[in-house]
């Protein structure tokens, strides 16, 4: 692998990163808003992120997906979320036969 092919990977693995940790922070934002005022544009919708930036708000996650696809080929650069979702709550996960008698 030729130096230039490796430096190009590295730049945009960063830029991945960098993107991700964006829209983190832009989702707990989003969140927030989204739950503390029902009145907020986001209440109830989910969201779609690209480049640490609100491209699309919907009414459904297929809605989100499909226009987040159209704009983005790269699936680890898309991020969307439901934004009033309560992402604190823990929530058991049963396993079918992890529980013996």
């Amino acid at each position: 692998m030729s130096s230039m092919h490796r430096r190009n990977e590295e730049e945009s693995f960063m830029r991945t990163e960098e993107e991700r940790e964006q829209a983190r922070l832009l989702g707990r934002q989003i969140n927030h808003e989204a739950r503390s005022n029902p009145n907020s544009p986001y209440a109830g919708k989910v969201v779609g992120i690209l480049r640490g930036q609100v491209v699309v708000v919907a009414d459904t996650l297929d809605e989100v997906a499909e226009q987040l696809e159209r704009l983005e080929p790269d699936p680890e650069r898309r991020f969307f979320l439901d934004a009033s979702a309560d992402y604190d709550v823990t929530h058991p996960i049963w396993v079918s036969g992890s529980c013996r008698e």
